[in-house]
């Protein structure tokens, strides 16, 4: 006999521990098996657990069980990312706690071996946290961007794509974050809304007649200053274009040029341009072949290039002495006070600054026509489809990739310099020396390039070098391309599409032929959660609270493709609840010797109730079967729970405990058999979202019958595949009148507060013939069920009676002596009026667009609930005014 309760903290480690040593998670070994395959979103190495690792690695571990099931060869390659900034931060932040070293006091050599050892010792957190919310990757196969195999794939791409001229060294601007003085991606990049100013300063025109008004919230750039730019079509400065002002401090004379970027109606119209420390700007200086001044060196205080003055003066005090001297030279005309967003680096917290320097790029605009392409001719889709928009938008308007990062940890950079400056590109130290002796016609020390590559380069080669590329392997032609890759919307630009660039270029072929864009977790009121709000949720505390089961349902069953989830503690109690259900239906189905019978054909069922049963089944297993094979995650998990908590352990266990206590032995015999086998199917089409409590039931039921129906794992065992010709019309007809005609009565009950105990008849008014004979027939039942006297038929309601529809029958519960009908008409309609005065407050709210403009997106949404809540509470109330309306 089952245990009361299933234990979820003794179990889990049990069972997983279990599945790992036996080797279920590696692809099975048949060859004519069909592949199916994904590679994880590899976590940084530095990485906990959090709430968004937690449904995108549910949802893949659904997806593989669910493949794995269905007989596919399938494989879930795991791995982590060596995380290069990130990394290197703890292994700097541990060195300074230690003994206030730096890594430069260290020296490369000896910090690499550091940040090395520190991996060694806990880097594997993550993958661990990953087992216990069930995660069943082919550990076998795990990889890790810096092993061995995966740089000498990452070292093949550079040296491939420099020679075919797809790589080269460039001067542009780049994120540079002054704290790590090393360039960063825009993912690295956080826009926060700080308090500021415009500083508007006015520069006199060189000949002394007039001059122009700029503003800016950054005063010290304006010593790298190379222009003033006006729109072409601004009136007020057309005779000023190709004259020049004098840059005050500097004291040198900058053109005034015409360019589209200035806004006539914002400020003055007029812009400075400061090629070498601003986005917009380097693009206005590269169009009028501006000179391009840097004035910061790699920690953001002013170099030479700035008046003496100024050297070596970090760049906030350079802004104070900026002002002052503007102030004191009479040309700041206004200090305006503003919000505005300021780009910080995310893991140092400084600000950022655009920064003009030399790096390595990849031609992006050549390797993303294929990519585009792909997508376009469906070789790859999105799921939803309205991804494929962002992708579509970013790909077409891509820039040149920065890969380059002045870094220690991570790939460095396979380039040699000669003395001479020219470089040498090969895979190894050796080669590029034997190219070098070549080339100057003896042998030449080189200097390997000290930057090492972006993170997200050696991420956008994940799906084919962790299948062994450059290396032909089995693998890789069994595994590549994969199947689906499943991944959070904000990562699109920087890993998918790069994986799809690369994909295409060295393997000819797309890496995934599916990608699902998963929802983003939010709190319970729809406010994205951060550690400064305090409504951070922790994975691995709500597995200790509730289980990883109860979790992962919650996390599949609200990850619609439409909406983003609200996730409450509530709603993770309300699903373990669900297992707790099952797993008392299938305590009830031991009490009551249901069992497993040798030959059993569900087909061959004579019972109403068993041929209705068979029925939901397959219709619940058709429906999570296409569910979950179209990524429809939701759909899958919410017809799993109608069935087993409505269908199942709500009606059928209802409806068949009075065959299980009744004297006819054939019945209950098939009763008892049909139980066992719908509770085997269940487990199955639930595993893959409820992993360990069905494997724990599978096991504890094992031997249940006379034929021992299944050896081994649930998490191996075969997916059903039922025939449509199991559904029986008729046995859902009459189950569905029995069934709708308790519901409806319970309705009208509970609308109307006709208390518990009583005991009224309900009368069947007009029924046809066959509903009459079933309605006779289940009597008793009904009569348990709905609490009701009697089920007879009548051929009028008496007076004080509540009439009800159910498919087309007509029944009447006398309730006249049990409630005041006034009284609840009374009731009812004050109700009602309460709410649709909310309804109109809420409408009001919702219809003013200013409010909607301005509130936050939580507070939003949740208004919106509200109004609809509100809606449906109001409908249900004038239903049963309604029907007191009708009574007799």
């Amino acid at each position: 006999m089952l245990d009361k309760n299933f234990d979820p903290k003794t179990a889990e480690p049990r069972l997983y521990a279990a599945w790992e040593s036996s080797g279920a998670f590696a692809p099975i070994d048949d060859p004519n098996a069909e592949p199916f395959s994904m590679v994880i979103p590899p976590p940084n190495v530095t990485g906990s657990l959090h709430i968004g690792h937690a449904l995108n690695n549910t949802l893949q571990d659904v997806l593989i069980r669910f493949e794995r099931m269905r007989g596919k060869a399938a494989l879930w390659l795991p791995g982590t990312d060596h995380a290069g900034i990130a990394t290197q931060m703890v292994v700097e932040r541990q060195l300074a706690e230690q003994g206030n070293q730096s890594r430069r006091d260290l020296g490369r050599e000896a910090f690499v071996a550091k940040v090395w050892e520190w991996k060694a010792k806990s880097g594997g957190v993550i993958v661990n946290q990953l087992r216990r919310l069930g995660a069943s990757c082919d550990w076998s196969r795990e990889r890790f961007t810096l092993d061995e195999g995966l740089s000498a794939a990452v070292r093949r791409v550079f040296v491939t794509l420099y020679k075919q001229k797809l790589i080269y060294r460039d001067k542009r601007l780049v994120n540079w974050d002054p704290h790590f003085q090393t360039a960063i991606s825009d993912l690295e990049v956080e826009q926060r809304e700080v308090d500021g100013h415009y500083w508007h300063f006015a520069y006199p025109l060189e000949d002394g007649s007039g001059e122009i008004v700029v503003a800016t919230t950054r005063p010290e750039t304006m010593l790298a200053d190379t222009a003033v730019a006006v729109h072409p079509s601004d009136a007020r400065y057309t005779a000023l274009v190709g004259r020049a002002v004098r840059l005050p401090i500097v004291n040198r004379p900058i053109p005034i040029i015409a360019d589209e970027y200035p806004d006539p109606d914002k400020g003055s119209g007029a812009v400075k341009i400061t090629p070498a420390h601003d986005f917009h700007d380097f693009a206005v200086g590269k169009r009028h072949n501006l000179p391009m001044i840097n004035i910061f060196d790699d920690f953001a205080r002013l170099n030479d290039n700035a008046p003496p003055e100024y050297r070596g003066l970090d760049r906030f005090a350079a802004r104070k002495k900026v002002v002052e001297a503007f102030e004191a030279l009479g040309l700041l005309r206004e200090v305006e006070k503003t919000r505005h967003t300021v780009p910080h680096g995310d893991r140092s917290g400084v600000v950022v600054e655009p920064y003009l320097t030399d790096q390595w790029y990849v031609a992006a605009e050549v390797l993303a026509k294929p990519a585009i392409k792909a997508v376009e001719e469906g070789a790859t889709v999105f799921v939803p489809k309205n991804w494929e928009k962002t992708y579509f938008e970013w790909m077409r308007n891509i820039q040149p990739w920065c890969i380059s990062r002045q870094l220690w940890w991570g790939h460095r950079i396979p380039a040699w310099f000669g003395p001479d400056g020219r470089v040498f590109v090969e895979e190894t130290e050796a080669e590029a020396l034997r190219q070098a002796q070549e080339h100057y016609g003896r042998p030449t020390p080189l200097r390997q390039d000290e930057d090492v590559l972006d993170t997200w380069f050696s991420s956008a080669l994940w799906p084919f070098s962790t299948l062994g590329w450059p290396e032909q392997t089995s693998d890789l032609a069994r595994f590549y391309p994969t199947h689906t890759l499943i991944t959070g919307f904000d990562i699109i630009f920087f890993w998918v599409a790069r994986m799809m660039m690369q994909g295409l270029h060295f393997m000819d072929e797309v890496p995934f032929k599916r990608v699902f864009i998963n929802a983003l977790v939010r709190d319970a009121s729809g406010a994205k959660m951060s550690k400064s709000k305090g409504n951070v949720m922790d994975p691995l505390e709500l597995v200790d609270d509730y289980g990883a089961d109860a979790l992962r349902f919650t996390l599949t069953a609200m990850s619609g493709a439409a909406r983003d989830i609200k996730l409450s503690r509530q709603r993770i109690e309300g699903y373990r609840n669900f297992g707790t259900k099952l797993w008392n239906a299938t305590r009830f189905a031991q009490m009551n010797g249901c069992a497993r019978a040798e030959g059993f054909d569900p087909a061959a069922v004579k019972q109403t109730l068993n041929r209705w049963i068979v029925g939901e089944t397959q219709r619940t297993a058709a429906a999570v079967t296409e569910a979950l094979a179209d990524c429809g995650f939701d759909e899958a998990a919410n017809s799993l729970y109608r069935f087993i908590w409505n269908r199942f352990c709500d009606w059928y266990v209802e409806l068949a405990k009075p065959i299980l206590n009744g004297a006819d032995e054939a019945a209950k015999a098939e009763t008892q058999a049909t139980a066992a086998w719908v509770l085997d199917v269940t487990l199955k089409l639930l595993h893959p979202v409820m992993p360990f409590l069905t494997e724990e039931l599978w096991a504890q039921t094992a031997d249940l019958g006379a034929a021992r129906a299944h050896t081994g794992f649930l998490m191996t065992a075969r997916w059903p595949d039922l025939p449509a010709s199991l559904v029986d019309a008729a046995a859902d007809a009459e189950i569905g009148l029995i069934i709708e005609t308790i519901s409806e009565g319970r309705s009208v009950r509970q609308e109307l507060n006709v208390p518990p105990a009583a005991r009224p008849p309900l009368l069947v008014v007009e029924a046809s013939a066959a509903q009459r004979a079933v309605l006779t027939a289940a009597a008793p039942l009904i009569g348990q069920l709905l609490r009701v006297s009697e089920v007879r038929l009548a051929e009028a309601a008496p007076e004080g009676s509540i009439p009800y529809v159910v498919e087309g029958a007509t029944f009447a519960l006398p309730v006249a002596e049990y409630i005041d009908l006034a009284a609840e008409r009374a009731r009812l309609g004050k109700e009602v009026a309460a709410l649709a005065g909310e309804i109109g407050k809420l409408a009001g709210k919702l219809g003013n667009p200013d409010f909607v403009a301005r509130a936050p997106e939580e507070v939003v949404e949740e208004n919106r609930e509200r109004l609809a809540e509100a809606e449906a509470a109001k409908a249900k109330l004038e239903a049963a005014l309604g029907r007191l309306g009708g009574v007799v």
